[in-house]
């Protein structure tokens, strides 16, 4: 059974139930009403007749303890009887020589002349009629008087059967507004599940949702909407990776491609000085390959992935990044002025951006020329002795595969400092890059909750 469905037969079960509830209370209402009526007249009688004096004084026996009632008696409308304790029955004549047939309840009729049980009503039939009797207690006998519920039961069977129809309609027109409500609840689901099939259908991202209103199924559509915006913008990332990697990987690849070829086919018939110097690059261009695959995986796995945060030594790191640093580029001091900061964060992709940041200052250093690196108030800093970067690339030098007109001839990938910006971003901070005051460029690394 579809959800709508069990919306549609959960809201016609629920109106039917209040629907048959009120009309049950409608009908006992009235019922009871119109017995009351009854009841008030019945017991006006039986006060009227237990009021005649004399009452039993002129009975006339007609059979075994059956009397019929001489004594005169105002017209009261209903039949009526009186029982005295012994059991004796006395009854009004019927026209001018007929008697009224006994009433039910002989027994306990006896037992109220007698004392032993109040006054009491209770409905039975009488002379082929539904009818309503009351036994009251009046001077020592009971007097039992009967009134037809005809009329009372003409009305209930009205009533009841205006309450069904009633009820019916209710429930139709229930059925009705559940499915028209269910429908436009449900249109949100609805839509989710047609976007989420276009979206396996088609593969096409860029699909939303029209989300209005602010309950549960529109927040729904909206974090729908946001986990397409996330998995498009990471599928526009894999894309342009891959894209980039494929262009800056071709040129290499070719170029020890026709290197190796040479080798193979006429290597032995090259100079030895030209054949040394072929393998210097093939070695050379292996490197990089090895470079540039290193930074492409550490690249997509800082997209991929979100390692736990802790707390750290920001100063410890950065001194770890300045000793691997010197070891790999000992020609070029680095004087390091780090306050202790602590910041939270991981270890290893901040102590990566820090090493890149210090490789990127030493490639651009003279020898001898030191590189300043200083932390204070959450901010590190590293400043180069190099040319500096020109106006035009320095707002590209952070993109990937960028490259610098003056850096083409130089190794490297174009990634480390698209890796740095990575980082940065992961920790909510920023790296910039602006001309030092007398030479070369000045690194500005921000990271946020530092201290």
């Amino acid at each position: 059974m579809s959800l709508r469905s069990r919306l549609v037969l959960v809201v016609t079960a629920a109106v039917a139930a209040a629907v048959v509830l009120a009309s049950l209370f409608v009908f006992f209402i009235v019922r009871n009403q119109l017995f009351g009526g009854v009841d008030e007249n019945l017991q006006s009688q039986a006060t009227e007749i237990s009021n005649v004096p004399d009452l039993l004084a002129f009975a006339t026996p007609v059979g075994p303890k059956s009397y019929v009632l001489r004594t005169r008696i105002p017209a009261l409308g209903n039949p009526f009887e009186v029982v005295d304790p012994k059991g004796n029955r006395y009854r009004p004549l019927v026209g001018f020589d007929r008697v009224a047939p006994p009433m039910p309840g002989l027994t306990d009729a006896q037992r109220v002349a007698t004392g032993q049980r109040g006054n009491y009503y209770f409905d039975s039939r009488y002379a082929g009629v539904h009818v309503r009797l009351l036994v009251q207690r009046g001077q020592g006998v009971a007097i039992e008087v009967v009134a037809s519920l005809k009329s009372v039961d003409r009305e209930l069977s009205s009533i009841k059967f205006w309450l069904i129809i009633v009820a019916a309609g209710g429930v139709g027109i229930a059925s009705i507004a559940g499915f028209l409500v269910a429908r436009a609840a449900l249109a949100p689901v609805r839509e989710l599940s047609e976007a989420a099939e276009r979206v396996r259908e088609t593969r096409d991202l860029t699909q939303r949702i029209n989300v209005e209103g602010s309950d549960e199924l529109s927040r729904l559509a909206a974090t729908f909407n946001g986990m397409l915006e996330s998995l498009d913008d990471a599928a526009k990332r894999q894309r342009r990776l891959v894209q980039d990697a494929s262009h800056e990987l071709r040129t290499p690849l070719t170029s020890l491609r026709t290197n190796i070829e040479l080798l193979a086919t006429r290597g032995d018939e090259l100079p030895p000085d030209e054949r040394e110097h072929l393998l210097h690059d093939v070695v050379e261009q292996l490197g990089e390959m090895t470079l540039l695959i290193g930074e492409l995986t550490e690249l997509a796995r800082g997209e991929d992935q979100d390692p736990a945060h802790e707390e750290l030594r920001l100063d410890l790191v950065a001194r770890e990044a300045i000793r691997r640093t010197t070891r790999n580029h000992p020609e070029v001091p680095i004087v390091a002025e780090l306050d202790p900061t602590t910041i939270v964060g991981v270890p290893a992709n901040l102590e990566r951006a820090i090493g890149n940041l210090l490789d990127n200052a030493a490639k651009w250093s003279p020898s001898g020329k030191p590189i300043v690196v200083r932390l204070a108030n959450g901010e590190l800093t590293v400043r180069d002795r190099g040319p500096g970067i020109a106006d035009s690339d320095l707002p590209h030098i952070f993109e990937r595969f960028y490259r610098a007109t003056s850096a083409r001839g130089m190794p490297g990938s174009g990634l480390g400092l698209a890796i740095v910006r990575q980082v940065a971003e992961a920790h909510g901070g920023t790296i910039t890059a602006e001309p030092a005051s007398d030479g070369g460029t000045l690194m500005r690394l921000r990271l946020n909750g530092s201290s």
